[in-house]
């Protein structure tokens, strides 16, 4: 084969290139399916499915295992400052590495929450009092008795408050009986509750700011009315913020998942 012909058919396949990529003058652009046989897209067709994902669960006070399967490795999960995490769902997210992102409510907000609250007979008046004091400041309640000074037994009640705790049927529970220690160590039988017996308001902060307890018991031969209502309003109003304490609060869970069935 010639010099001469061996120009001429390379000539021939540049011309043929160039009428493919290069539209003559007047034409429209070649349609997206010749493009696509010519080009590689470099851009993926779906950008989020190859960005870390960010879910917003910060509606829902207890997180399950159902939330957070189908997240993938290193997403952001966004949940209300209080919610709880299920023993199932708490491993899936160390096993994924999820980073966990807490809405922390602003200072002087009104949100109301759904608080249990349950007492024996020796809490049942100041149960009641703190009804009307929840009432008032924009919660809604769920009294799990008792309903008289008749006897009864501080158990049933400080369980019945702990469960709808634990289960995400109640926000936050508070539960009187006499001193409020055994209805506290009831409530802390119930995996998931962190119940704290406050006479303070120091002491009612630092449950919450330190340990996220979940579940207030008091004592109503120990305090009086008045300080009760400090002692409530302080406990409601504080959050866990630091993330020192989460990590705190984190071995607590972890102590607990150890000696769950």
């Amino acid at each position: 084969m010639d010099d001469n012909s061996t120009r001429d058919r390379i000539r021939a396949l540049v011309r043929d290139v160039l009428d493919k990529a290069i539209p003559p003058p007047g034409e429209s652009e070649p349609s997206s399916s010749s493009t696509s046989s010519r080009f590689i897209d470099t851009a993926p067709k779906n950008p989020t499915a190859t960005a870390t994902v960010t879910r917003d669960e910060s509606s829902k006070t207890v997180i399950t295992e159902d939330d957070v399967r189908d997240l993938a490795e290193g997403s952001v999960l966004r949940i209300a400052e209080g919610a709880r995490l299920t023993p199932l769902a708490a491993d899936i997210v160390s096993e994924k590495r999820i980073d966990i992102v807490r809405r922390v409510p602003r200072r002087g907000s009104k949100t109301s929450r759904l608080i249990a609250v349950g007492a024996d007979h020796g809490g049942f008046k100041m149960k009641e009092e703190l009804k009307t004091l929840l009432a008032g400041l924009g919660h809604q309640v769920h009294d799990f008795g008792t309903n008289s000074e008749d006897a009864v037994d501080y158990p049933d009640f400080a369980y019945a408050v702990a469960r709808s705790v634990a289960e995400g049927t109640a926000d936050l529970g508070i539960v009187i009986d006499g001193a409020g220690v055994g209805s506290a160590i009831t409530a802390n039988k119930v995996p998931g509750v962190r119940a704290a017996a406050c006479y303070s308001v120091a002491v009612a902060r630092n449950s919450r700011e330190h340990n996220d307890a979940n579940v207030l018991s008091l004592g109503s031969k120990t305090i009086s009315s008045a300080e009760m209502r400090e002692i409530v309003q302080a406990w409601l109003g504080t959050e866990l913020t630091e993330e020192r304490h989460r990590k705190r609060v984190a071995k607590i869970q972890a102590i607990e998942r150890q000696y769950l069935c």
